[in-house]
């Protein structure tokens, strides 16, 4: 296929291209600096600047833009930061997809969103059916998903990606937990009961690629693990493959004292299931806590399909 993505240097941008590249797919990063190589084209999300033509004749589009929510502190300044930098890049390449006409729209986008959808789930396992819920982050994710509906309405099949935290040694989960874990400092979160949404990079990648072909699957797909886990079990996993006890809790006093509003986030329940992926017949390789740390923290991530 000839795919566009939005979004390719950031952490999963890059292991994806590298993915659809190694399966034989052309790959177009659309970067926000005037383009130096064949592979590129300019944009500016935030004036919604894109040629419609960038995208002509694309098979797929993919958008995976969007500020790190954990980088900073949730100020009003931050939180406006990251909606705009998702709905504009959203709503500018769904306007763009939808002035093409009929035969050189791309067929399908596969558009990023979060988990974060539903906000506290409790002990309830949560579907793709769910509501959104009440939090700063649901709220997000629900004008996040709204700006890709030009792309929709002009005839695309649009695959919403609601995405949980994503396991790898490099990534914004485990890379700030690995030092303190190897040093015996490894904690659960108040009393460690919440549930945890989480996916393998490798399932993640491989989850992707085949949304990207299964041209019969459309709308709202959780990419999450098959099989849930609890704070305090994914605390004592971690605590295991560095060979370190995590005797340890924070207090939720302390996590809010440190992270602010995004704290919040830390210690609610979120149980959410991954209802497409299983009735579309996909297949995880680290559908478990310990398979999937395991593979996190090799030198390498193993690539599935």
């Amino acid at each position: 296929m000839r795919i566009v993505m939005a979004g390719a240097s950031g952490f999963l941008g890059v292991r994806l291209t590298e993915r659809l590249r190694q399966s034989g797919h052309e790959v177009h990063r659309l970067v926000r600096h005037p383009a130096t190589r064949p592979d590129e084209a300019t944009w500016d999300p935030a004036q919604g600047r894109l040629d419609a033509p960038v995208l002509s004749g694309a098979d797929a589009v993919i958008n995976l833009a969007g500020a790190n929510i954990g980088a900073h502190r949730w100020t009003a300044r931050y939180k406006n930061v990251l909606r705009a930098s998702r709905v504009d890049t959203t709503d500018t390449l769904a306007r763009a997809i939808a002035k093409l006409p009929d035969g050189e729209r791309p067929r399908t986008l596969l558009q990023g969103s979060a988990v974060g959808w539903y906000g506290d789930t409790g002990d309830h396992e949560v579907t793709e059916e769910a509501s959104a819920g009440t939090t700063f982050l649901a709220d997000l994710c629900r004008i996040w998903e709204a700006a890709a509906r030009p792309a929709e309405d002009a005839g695309t099949r649009v695959v919403l990606l609601r995405t949980a935290p994503v396991l790898d040694r490099q990534g914004s989960l485990l890379k700030p937990l690995l030092p303190l874990f190897k040093l015996g400092g490894g904690a659960r979160i108040g009393g460690g009961r919440q549930w945890m949404s989480w996916i393998a990079l490798a399932d993640w990648l491989g989850a992707v690629e085949f949304l990207l072909e299964r041209e019969d699957v459309a709308g709202p797909v959780n990419l999450v693990s098959d099989v849930q886990c609890t704070n305090q079990e994914f605390t004592k996993a971690l605590a295991r493959q560095v060979h370190r006890p995590a005797l340890l809790a924070v207090p939720g006093p302390v996590i809010d004292l440190v992270l602010g509003e995004l704290a919040g986030e830390a210690q609610r329940s979120q149980r959410a299931v991954p209802g497409v992926l299983r009735n579309a017949g996909f297949s995880w390789t680290y559908p478990d806590i310990e398979s999937a740390l395991e593979a996190a923290l090799r030198a390498q991530p193993t690539f599935t399909r």
